[in-house]
């Protein structure tokens, strides 16, 4: 659901601000008497977006959960770096653990900002919203390509950033559209096999896999067939290996990043060197029953920053799985050209890499 934003148009005296009538994705209506300036959010990659619309991200939070595996070491570290600040913010459950109204309530947030997959009950948003602090729920884990523009949108809106917000909007949808459209040109025959692993080899339980959404619908977007779509009815579950033994997808690709450190996992990002994560990548299929998978034998084996799904920099995993699934349309994507220009024209905090690396 897009999100409304209605703001008075009648002019207002000198001093005074324009509330505030914003909906969420779930088409709750929430108002604010001005621009909220101390958020609470329950994911560290909430700052991230921040970080695409506020030179200084970290002022604009009451309390984060401090889950610093969601954004990687690397990443942490420069935003401690350029914002010291971030080591007094109040700590409060991530979206993965248990909601704490206690902890909501004691930061003294003017705004809450909720994930869609774990947001209040109602009980608990009742008493949120009895201690006078307005609550949103926004996306971009379950329906990352249907919510993250509104949620954006709505987190620019609600900080009197609208602007930014639009800007980078415009930017990221320049590149979906013409993705789409050399998509549209395919035939349905056409479309590859795609075997996904989130954190892929962190236990010896295979597999992990996308469902009907989060990167899932990314891989449909680009023009694959992502293998999880018919048997995982959730945004993610597991996929035994005998199931992907039988699909033999041609391309598989793995997600890691430096919360895989002491696992058999892929190792990629800012912390590790190309050939760490690709040594790591090559570990990752050595495991039984991958070498006779198609994608591995004909060399279309890549790996991925964990830290770059369920992110407001989607477009950048979107560039990277558009070239692996279909070389003949999008050999000529560049999406460290495009990591450079958000960088340059947005991020307050850039991104290094790795993020994505090629096995062969």
């Amino acid at each position: 659901m897009l999100i409304g934003l209605l703001l008075a148009a009648a002019p207002l005296p000198p001093g005074l601000t324009a509330a505030l009538t914003l909906t969420d994705v779930t088409g709750r209506q929430i108002e604010l008497a001005a621009p909220a300036r101390r958020l609470l959010i329950d994911d560290g990659r909430f700052l991230v977006a921040l970080s695409l619309i506020h030179p200084d991200p970290v002022s604009m939070l009451a309390a984060w959960p401090r889950d610093i595996n969601r954004i990687g070491k690397r990443a942490y570290e420069q935003y401690r770096a350029k914002f010291p600040a971030i080591d007094a913010l109040a700590k409060v459950a991530s979206s993965a653990g248990t909601l704490s109204v206690e902890q909501v309530v004691a930061s003294k947030p003017d705004l809450a900002v909720f994930s869609l997959g774990s947001q209040p009950t109602e009980e608990e948003l009742a008493k949120i919203e009895a201690a006078g602090i307005p609550v949103v729920i926004i996306d971009f884990f379950t329906h990352p390509l249907k919510n993250l523009e509104p949620s954006l949108r709505l987190l620019g809106a609600a900080t009197g950033r609208q602007a930014q917000a639009d800007a980078f909007l415009a930017f990221r949808r320049a590149r979906l559209d013409t993705i789409a459209a050399k998509v549209a040109t395919l035939d349905p025959a056409a479309r590859p096999k795609v075997f996904l692993e989130p954190h892929a080899a962190m236990t010896g339980d295979c597999c992990s896999s996308p469902g009907r959404g989060n990167v899932g619908e990314v891989i449909d977007f680009v023009g694959g067939r992502n293998i999880g779509d018919e048997v995982i009815p959730r945004a993610f579950g597991k996929l035994n290996l005998e199931y992907i033994v039988v699909q033999d997808p041609a391309v598989y690709i793995a997600t890691g990043g430096s919360h895989m450190e002491g696992t058999a996992g892929l190792l990629i990002g800012p912390e590790y060197s190309e050939a760490r994560a690709r040594e790591t990548l090559k570990g990752v299929v050595a495991r039984p029953g991958f070498q006779g998978l198609k994608a591995v034998r004909e060399g279309r084996v890549h790996g991925l920053s964990h830290q770059l799904l369920n992110s407001p920099l989607d477009i950048l995993t979107v560039e990277a799985l558009a070239r692996w699934i279909h070389p003949e349309l999008f050999g000529g994507l560049d999406p460290d050209a495009t990591r450079q220009l958000v960088n340059e024209r947005f991020l307050a905090v850039p991104v290094e890499g790795p993020n994505w690396i090629d096995l062969d």
